[in-house]
């Protein structure tokens, strides 16, 4: 590991921007830019911290040539985001961590609401940003915790009313948000021991946020903040290793956090949500039918098949070789 530390360091740091990047280049130096721009208007000292997860790209060159006050960490072998994200707060100053891919790109205000959030509540450990797509359409970006009645309304195909709770216009309590653009109370995460590297990626998040409301502390959802996510998804029709991946680090929640029979039966709720999807899809001769076919499969026996990690894995192989 290389790791390149600027020599002009600050104290009373409250912003640490961490961006976890791989193979990202184009869309990280845009959010590298947003961040930028964030920054200047916030009247506090803040940190940009970027971790390149083994890029093939540049991405780590193109970093440097930025020069600035970036703090760049190179890690060489590929691994799980949930020890990028760990890593990435340990070493962070900030009071708070604002998390980022690199497929997150910052509108000008968003980290100002985020922060203004945390502030006015003591007892929020994280805040999440509104997410929406290039086009401006609206993603979801925060949810209950998964559990049986979770699955049960996705099931029912109740999901969008009854599990999302990314909705309203004002700052409301929500169980969980996603890491794309979330703000960590650093002193929260290092209570609960940041995050468990043995999620990949993929539920790492909601495992994190769980184990703080378990300890006391709960989560926000902040519409004033918004952030375009790029999603940097496979254009496959059948994203093989994302279905695992997903897959597999919902079973791995359902397992620590409700036991072997939540989690089983919640396999058999998702199974049935996705072989519906097929019958609908193969019905309206629609080529998603074979990824939701997939969906099932990888729903019912998460252990089979290659997943983000054996990829990875493979990829970490062939560079040491």
């Amino acid at each position: 590991m290389h790791l390149h530390r600027p020599d002009n360091t600050r104290v009373g740091i409250e912003i640490s921007y961490c961006i976890c990047n791989t193979d990202g280049r184009p869309l990280l130096l845009r959010a590298i830019a947003a961040v930028g721009r964030e920054r200047a208007l916030l009247p506090i000292d803040s940190e940009v911290l970027v971790l390149d997860n083994g890029s093939d790209d540049g991405s780590a060159a193109a970093v440097r040539a930025l020069g600035g006050d970036i703090e760049l960490i190179e890690v060489a072998q590929r691994r799980s985001k949930a020890l990028n994200d760990s890593e990435l707060m340990e070493r962070s100053r900030g009071r708070y961590c604002l998390l980022l891919n690199e497929d997150s790109e910052l509108l000008p205000g968003a980290g100002a609401a985020l922060y203004a959030a945390l502030e006015a509540d003591p007892g929020a450990a994280c805040a999440v940003a509104r997410l929406q797509r290039p086009d401006g359409l609206v993603q979801p970006s925060a949810w209950r915790f998964p559990g049986v009645g979770t699955a049960l309304a996705q099931a029912l195909f109740l999901h969008r009313w009854l599990v999302v709770q990314s909705t309203g216009s004002s700052v409301r309590r929500v169980d969980w948000g996603q890491s794309a653009a979330l703000l960590v109370r650093r002193e929260a995460a290092e209570a609960v021991g940041w995050m468990d590297g043995a999620f990949f990626v993929y539920s790492d998040e909601v495992d994190f946020q769980k184990r703080l409301a378990d300890a006391g502390w709960h989560a926000l959802y902040v519409p004033a903040a918004v952030a375009i996510h790029h999603e940097q998804l496979s254009t496959d029709v059948v994203p093989e290793r994302r279905i695992v991946e997903l897959a597999r680090g919902r079973d791995r929640y359902m397992r620590k956090h409700g036991g072997s029979l939540a989690a089983l039966a919640v396999r058999w709720l998702i199974a049935w949500s996705y072989a519906v999807r097929t019958i609908v899809a193969l019905a309206l001769r629609r080529p998603e039918w074979r990824r939701y076919r997939r969906d099932v499969t990888a729903t019912l026996r998460p252990a089979r098949g290659e997943g983000l990690r054996e990829a990875a894995e493979a990829r970490n192989t062939a560079r040491a070789g």
